[in-house]
């Protein structure tokens, strides 16, 4: 399955409509349905004026993207933002759209570094041009000197630690980290985390992603060569998804365990055919960057001062948990 090509640059209008449920959750802090009035965050606001541009290296229709989409655009509801969305996989494209974003007057900027060598000339652009921008989700390693003003995410070298040491808990004895981005270092860093915690042996397995026929197959095959494997890691649910039936194709008795959560992979948990996934709570990524723009261009705020990342992650998701996740998984928030 290849990748299609990057998404266009879209605008969603401030006053995008919101369920009762997400806009109770995020905005007033409870975890049940609210009443039919919430979610009018931009109309009693009387929108702020202000544009916002979130560029991405997401793939289009990747349902993690899609969280983080959906986060951003409670937010920018919330605050009377108009918030335009764009994302390219391609490192080239990713900068080129942060130009585009800066030739069209946007009045913040929120985007990803999992190049953030691509992104530090864009970057630079921006601060020149008086617009501030923030980082989430990829680059928590070189946020600062990338000259970003804040940075909302998880440490994914702390989350491949933790994987690691409950790794050991479970028993295991030898583990296949799937890499399904070569380059990306959110992704690396993940793997030498758990390759540094993790007691037994650590295998690395460099596949693309943007083929998940072939990726299924590459994994099928490793775990065929090495039948002493018992944990393949995959750095996204759908890539889990994707190792359960190699798992399955090779005949293994491994086990499946990932990084990033989505609907399918929440019910993949409850049947046992995944032991466990790290949120790093992508929608909470998107909404963060969004709001800690506004606030910054409305009130002077600075998330972490500057010095420190705002950390969305690791929170661990399992048998014994998820269902109190289910739901809001279901309605497309976790």
């Amino acid at each position: 399955m290849k990748t299609p090509p990057p998404h266009k640059y879209r605008r969603s209008a401030p006053g995008t409509t919101l369920t009762a449920a997400a806009v109770c959750l995020l905005i007033a802090g409870c975890s049940g349905a609210g009443d039919s009035q919430s979610g009018s965050g931009a109309r009693e606001s009387g929108g702020s004026g202000l544009k916002v541009a979130m560029v991405t290296h997401g793939a289009e229709g990747d349902a993690f993207w899609q969280l983080v989409r959906k986060g951003a655009e409670v937010a920018a509801a919330k605050d009377g933002v108009e918030l335009t969305y764009a994302s390219d996989a391609d490192a080239a494209g990713q900068a080129k759209l942060v130009r585009d974003a800066i030739r069209e007057g946007a009045d913040g900027i929120a985007l990803t570094l999992a190049k953030p060598d691509a992104m530090k000339g864009p970057i630079a652009e921006a601060k020149a041009a008086g617009i501030p921008v923030v980082g989430l989700n990829s680059g928590i390693g070189t946020w600062r000197s990338s000259g970003v003003l804040q940075y909302f995410g998880q440490d994914e070298s702390v989350a491949g630690r933790a994987v690691g040491d409950k790794l050991d808990g479970l028993g295991a004895k030898h583990a296949l980290c799937v890499i399904h981005e070569r380059g990306n270092i959110s992704l690396e860093a993940r793997c030498a985390g758990v390759k540094k915690a993790f007691g037994g042996r650590t295998d690395m397995l460099y596949s693309d992603g943007t083929d998940m026929d072939a990726l299924t197959e590459s994994v099928a095959a490793r775990l065929r060569l090495d039948p002493d494997i018992d944990e393949v890691v995959t750095n996204g649910a759908q890539f889990a998804l994707a190792a359960v039936k190699s798992v399955h194709k090779a005949g293994s008795r491994a086990h499946v365990a990932t990084f990033d959560l989505n609907k399918y992979l929440v019910k993949a948990v409850q049947d046992g055919d995944v032991q466990f996934a790290v949120d790093q709570q992508p929608y909470l990524q998107g909404y963060l960057a969004v709001d800690a723009l506004w606030l910054y261009k409305s009130n002077g705020n600075v998330s972490g001062g500057g010095v420190a990342p705002v950390l969305t992650g690791p929170a661990f998701v399992t048998k014994a948990n998820v269902a109190s996740v289910a739901k809001l998984a279901a309605d497309g928030t976790r």
